[in-house]
């Protein structure tokens, strides 16, 4: 299986999937105008993945901003993560969130109540992440 690499900007999240390692990255901007074109190849890619998944997935999320229809598509990404956990496969995702931003602190909490996935939420200073 490929790895999965798009490479992000002001509008768009940067997704690094790699099925090898096990390893995903999700960080960034999510505003894309039809955010159904931007992330259906994402959730294709992960049902191609749910079916050889790695021993252990891990899941890195670092998103400073996200619009509602972003919101909605992000949260079948996580519905398809618990699909791989209830299979008997280890995943877990890690939801960073920058200390002066509760909002995204209680999205992440609400995406994990609703999805179900296991799921650690962390705090940091400021994201290191460049947006270009």
């Amino acid at each position: 299986m490929e790895k999965m690499l798009v490479k992000g900007n002001l509008k768009f999240p940067t997704i690094d999937f790699n099925p090898d390692s096990g390893v995903f990255e999700i960080f960034g901007r999510s505003l894309p105008e039809n955010t159904i074109d931007f992330y259906s190849p994402v959730l294709e890619w992960i049902d191609e993945y749910k079916s050889s998944p790695a021993k252990n997935t891990i899941v890195n999320v670092s998103l400073e901003y996200f619009n509602t229809s972003s919101s909605k598509l992000i949260l079948d990404i996580f519905k398809k993560f618990h699909e791989i956990h209830e299979s008997g496969n280890s995943i877990h995702v890690n939801w960073f969130y920058e200390e002066d931003d509760p909002d995204l602190q209680n999205q992440g909490e609400l995406f994990q109540e609703i999805s179900g996935v296991p799921m650690s939420l962390h705090s940091v200073k400021e994201f290191s992440f460049v947006l270009s």
